[in-house]
């Protein structure tokens, strides 16, 4: 079995989850590859003998590897994307940030987690992404692809900006708003919930449309079918804005045309077979928690 082992630069937040990890791995059959510039800032841990550990390093994967492992938060997991790429890679996320809708194992389970891993006790959650291209189809970012959400938003100015927007070449309307969020099921628990957008069960073959801030207060989120190509062209008293997608971000000029659509690969996230995301949902939220007393 061939593992990626893929975190942040070393914080002591991740420490001991670090250390259980290894010495886990280190009792078992498998081939380990860390990502070099997380492996490098591991190097560099007191009390964390990794140069005796037999591992490798990547800057790149290819479909030779079996599971890619993250540790840190769900941000952590978003960049961690952008390795696996297409490749089917299954990816288990170690919770050592906050709020974990992705990164569910907390640090205190990460052993009988993964005997549950290795025993193959997991099923897979097939999750959709979102794709980008400007003008007549080219790529604005090398990863042109996002987990969560693609959000085009203002730039250098505090007024608001307008965002037309039509749904396979049918004009819906203009968002006049700080910003619009596309997001996936994945990404409804994110940003765009932030802004008022609804919960999606990640299974749900949609999307939803959410206005940062609408000056026009009638405008509300809209869920919309997955197979729907979304066109946006973004005006304003600013010459541009800003188009961002989970953290990547880039400066576009007015009036550009972006064109946003399910991107024709999913990525795979393991969930144990005692998770589930309803359950998460309840923990995350809070829900059915009274504070009062």
């Amino acid at each position: 079995m061939k593992i990626a082992v893929y975190g942040p630069l070393y914080n002591e937040r991740s420490k001991s989850t670090i250390k259980i990890l290894i010495e886990y791995l280190k009792n078992r059959s498998v081939d380990v590859f860390f990502e070099k510039d997380f492996y490098e800032s591991v190097l560099k841990i007191s009390n964390i003998d990794i140069e005796s550990f037999r591992c490798d390093t990547f800057k790149s994967l290819d479909n030779s590897f079996d599971l890619l492992i993250s540790i840190g938060g769900d941000g952590t997991i978003l960049r961690a994307i952008t390795y696996v790429k297409d490749l089917n890679i299954p990816i288990v996320g170690i919770n050592t940030g906050r709020l974990g809708f992705l990164a569910t194992i907390p640090m205190n389970t990460v052993e009988k987690a993964l005997d549950e891993i290795f025993e193959g006790n997991y099923r897979i959650s097939k999750r959709s992404l979102l794709a980008i291209t400007v003008g007549e189809g080219e790529a604005v970012f090398n990863l042109n692809f996002a987990l969560n959400e693609i959000t085009v938003s203002r730039k250098n100015t505090t007024s608001m900006i307008s965002v037309e927007t039509w749904l396979d070449d049918e004009y819906l309307t203009s968002y006049w708003a700080d910003g619009l969020i596309v997001s996936t099921p994945t990404g409804s628990t994110g940003y765009s919930l932030s802004c008022g957008g609804p919960v999606i069960m990640p299974e749900s073959d949609s999307f939803v449309l959410t206005p940062i801030a609408p000056h026009n207060l009638n405008a509300r989120p809209l869920v919309i079918s997955s197979n729907k190509i979304i066109k946006l062209k973004v005006s304003g008293r600013e010459d541009e804005h800003l188009v961002s997608l989970d953290s990547r971000i880039k400066t576009l000029p007015n009036n550009t045309t972006i064109t946003i659509q399910k991107a024709p690969f999913n990525i795979h996230m393991i969930e144990l077979k005692d998770e589930r995301f309803i359950e998460t949902l309840r923990k995350k939220l809070l829900w059915g928690a009274d504070q009062r007393n």
